[in-house]
């Protein structure tokens, strides 16, 4: 019987396995990754793309991000 010898193998089985959690990992993380980056952008896009020009200056105004007189300046520009 020779000990250690194992056709070859040896202890070298134990980080084949943790060699192949990692590679089906980092597979898994990058398609979970692409996933979330294809519906994110969709969702951004549904999230901002709602809402005219005027809604988001209405919504500045109400935050307090412009004066009164800013606005209305904005507002006659948007309308025409």
């Amino acid at each position: 019987m020779m000990w250690g010898y194992n056709d070859g193998y040896g202890w070298y089985w134990g980080f084949g396995v943790l060699h192949m959690a990692l590679y089906w990992g980092v597979l898994i993380l990058l398609f979970l990754l692409l996933v979330k980056w294809v519906f994110g952008r969709r969702d951004h896009a549904r999230r901002h793309g709602d809402k005219s020009a005027l809604d988001i200056l209405k919504e500045r105004y109400a935050r307090g991000e412009i004066g009164k007189d800013e606005f209305e300046q904005k507002r006659r520009d948007l309308e025409g």
